[in-house]
């Protein structure tokens, strides 16, 4: 053969031609072989020369596949990522298999500092402590040990903010803090005995819940 007529083939050029159902095939390998959220720049750091636009064109298909033939399991968009989770109608099956496992466990004080910040984030020490009443240092680093909280930046001046985390996303079932119920929705959905607690207090109730399911 002539190697004047041999044209070399750039590897990323060859994975930009890849069928849709190829390109779906190594999504779904990926996304079952790990054991955490997987995001966008993670899936184009596995494919450097598929476009975010191709990728998330193929997960949406991958999506729809599973809900078309029924399966037992979906994807799911959270904690800033895609990850294959089982169907919730499964869960009482799931929960025979296994014994279940609760990953943080948060006592009473940990899980209200939690729904503050998760509510009134970027916040700092001092205003969690205006909101709760008491010092909240501890309770602030136990949540930061647990990577449910994290250091965002600084206020004016010296005082450190602190955020939720992907963690905290992934624990409580949230594709994002935007998936959190609006203090408005949680005063028209719940009601208390004396009707004189307001949305904030009830706040680490919902969290409770939600974090069990």
């Amino acid at each position: 053969m002539d190697s004047e007529n041999v044209i070399a083939v750039n590897p990323i050029e060859e994975i930009d031609l890849m069928s849709e159902q190829k390109l779906k095939s190594i999504l779904e390998a990926i996304l079952f072989a790990a054991s955490e959220p997987i995001s966008m720049e993670q899936f184009q750091d596995a494919l450097p020369g598929v476009s975010k636009r191709a990728i998330r064109k193929a997960l949406t298909a991958l999506q729809d596949e599973y809900q078309e033939i029924n399966r037992s399991f979906h994807l799911v968009e959270i904690a800033n990522g895609y990850q294959m989770s089982t169907r919730p109608e499964y869960s009482e099956w799931i929960q025979k298999f296994y014994t279940r496992q609760v990953r943080v466990t948060l006592s009473p004080s940990a899980l209200e500092t939690l729904a503050i910040v998760a509510y009134k984030q970027p916040i700092t020490r001092a205003d969690v402590a205006a909101i709760r009443g008491v010092n909240s240092d501890s309770v602030l680093n136990s949540l930061v040990e647990k990577r449910l909280v994290r250091i965002t930046g600084r206020k004016e001046g010296r005082a450190l903010l602190f955020s939720t985390t992907d963690e905290f996303l992934q624990q409580f079932g949230l594709k994002d803090a935007s998936d959190l119920p609006s203090l408005d929705e949680i005063d028209e959905l719940l009601t208390t005995p004396n009707g004189s607690e307001s949305p904030e207090s009830l706040l680490p109730e919902i969290m409770a819940e939600d974090a069990e399911q």
